[in-house]
């Protein structure tokens, strides 16, 4: 019935979607200020026509929110659907095969920005939710929340559900706004990285100096700067920061040993980045490393000169920026203090450093033993026919960590996009397959929550 409902409604629902994808929704350019007026009012419509009791275009510091609910019954348990209506930049239009606000199918797929993130994604939820509606079969209340403000850093939306608690009240959080591990190799994303970012400046003279007059003298900056980082990670992959691991949440082995059963091709790893051999955190495979571990990287560097030729010089100065990507339960405020303390401690009295706290922000984990989380496994498994595999991903959306301080909600991250999706590059798309059976996993993950509710 599920399947027959969406095929005998796929020209309609694609041609909504194409409604939106159509509106230039690009938080990151002020000429498309009015098309996110224009986006968060469509979406408004749509989920009218969807079945919901009321919908509305709310204020915030920035871009409007788009929030509708259908209440059910005020002592059932309601499900929040987040999802966010900006788009990054198309640009370079040149790299396009096709308009990217003009969407078209082709080898089954949308071709256009926004196919898959999120407008793709968010409206395999609203889909999923008129299914639900219009059969009567809808148990539990359901809430939406969409922003405009996702792809410049989400800076309104934490005071806004600071503002309106009572109003996004729910007992989970349900977002569309990741990927599988491939089309027939369904997962779900148990956990995201939080950051820690950083820019230290090394002083040793008050000038540039000659090297041949001053070198051996004088400490030089760019060489103490790049000891101080490549002290940081030990031999065996560890990072040397005291207290550093002190809240890392090691896996249980349950999912480790799902994660070991993830395909995973080490030698078409190195070869795709053209490296001999991987290296990480001793005792971690490197999908581990990647998700469950914390990491430490320089991200830039420079110091003296640069240019054409040379120049025999010791730098009055040296930079780098550096970041850590942290997991559950590290707090980043507390490792940006930590980080700050011990280059302060550790620098020798031959240069003066400065440890700038640039920005941050916390993980998130989600258990899989979690009771909405049970209810997305067998979502999943009732249309691709086998049980998703737990993944935690190296990126970080940092709203996701925002909304369980906030509410105290745990979200379930249901995502249906591919990496060959290419989000945020030219020529971005989804597979109408994929997106279809999308539309049929979060209907049966609506189905199997009513039995854990």
């Amino acid at each position: 019935m599920i399947k027959k409902y969406v095929e005998e409604n796929e020209a309609r629902m694609l041609e909504e979607l194409f409604s939106l994808i159509r509106i230039p929704s690009v938080s990151a350019q002020p000429e498309h200020k009015e098309d996110m007026v224009r986006c968060a009012n469509r979406w408004k419509e749509l989920l009218i026509e969807a079945g919901v009791d009321k919908a509305e275009v709310m204020p915030s510091k920035g871009n409007p929110m788009v929030y509708a609910e259908k209440m059910v019954d005020p002592n059932a348990k309601t499900v929040l659907v987040y999802g966010h209506y900006d788009v990054m930049p198309a640009e370079p239009f040149d790299l396009w095969k096709t308009e990217p606000f003009e969407p078209v199918i082709k080898d089954g797929k949308i071709w256009a920005r926004g196919a898959d993130d999120d407008k793709g994604q968010s409206f395999i939820q609203a889909k999923a939710f008129e299914y639900l509606n219009k059969n009567g079969l809808l148990k539990h209340n359901m809430k939406f929340i969409f922003e405009g403000e996702e792809e410049i850093g989400s800076g309104s939306l934490p005071a806004f559900i600071e503002e309106h608690k009572e109003l996004l009240k729910c007992d989970v959080i349900l977002v569309s706004d990741t990927s599988l591990i491939g089309p027939d190799t369904p997962s779900i994303t148990t956990g995201l990285r939080g950051l820690a970012y950083w820019q230290i400046e090394v002083t040793g003279p008050d000038h540039d100096l000659h090297s041949g007059t001053f070198g051996g003298a004088v400490a030089n900056p760019a060489n103490v700067l790049c000891k101080l980082i490549g002290d940081v990670t030990g031999e065996d992959g560890k990072i040397r920061f005291p207290g550093f691991y002190d809240d890392v949440e090691e896996a249980s082995k349950e999912e480790r040993d799902l994660v070991a059963s993830i395909p995973f091709d080490i030698n078409e790893y190195k070869k795709s980045l053209d490296i001999e051999e991987v290296f990480g955190e001793e005792g971690y495979s490197t999908i581990e490393r990647t998700g469950y571990r914390p990491s430490f990287d320089v991200c830039g560097m420079w110091s003296g000169y640069t240019g054409e030729g040379a120049k025999t010089v010791i730098p009055s100065k040296a930079y780098a920026k550096i970041s850590s990507r942290l997991v559950p339960h590290q707090d980043y405020k507390k490792i940006g203090q930590l980080v700050v303390d011990y280059f302060n401690k550790v620098a020798p009295k031959t240069v003066k450093i400065k440890v700038e706290n640039l920005h941050g922000g916390y993980g998130y984990v989600c258990p899989i033993d979690f009771p909405a989380y049970k209810a997305a496994e067998r979502g999943f498994e009732a249309v691709f026919g086998k049980r998703p595999l737990p993944v935690r991903i190296g990126g970080s959306i940092p709203i996701i960590s925002t909304f369980e301080k906030l509410l105290g909600s745990k979200s379930v991250l249901m995502g249906f996009g591919l990496e060959s999706n290419a989000i945020h590059s030219p020529n971005e798309n989804m597979p109408v397959d994929l997106w279809k059976k999308g539309i049929e996993t979060v209907i049966n993950f609506h189905l199997e929550y009513d039995k854990e509710a």
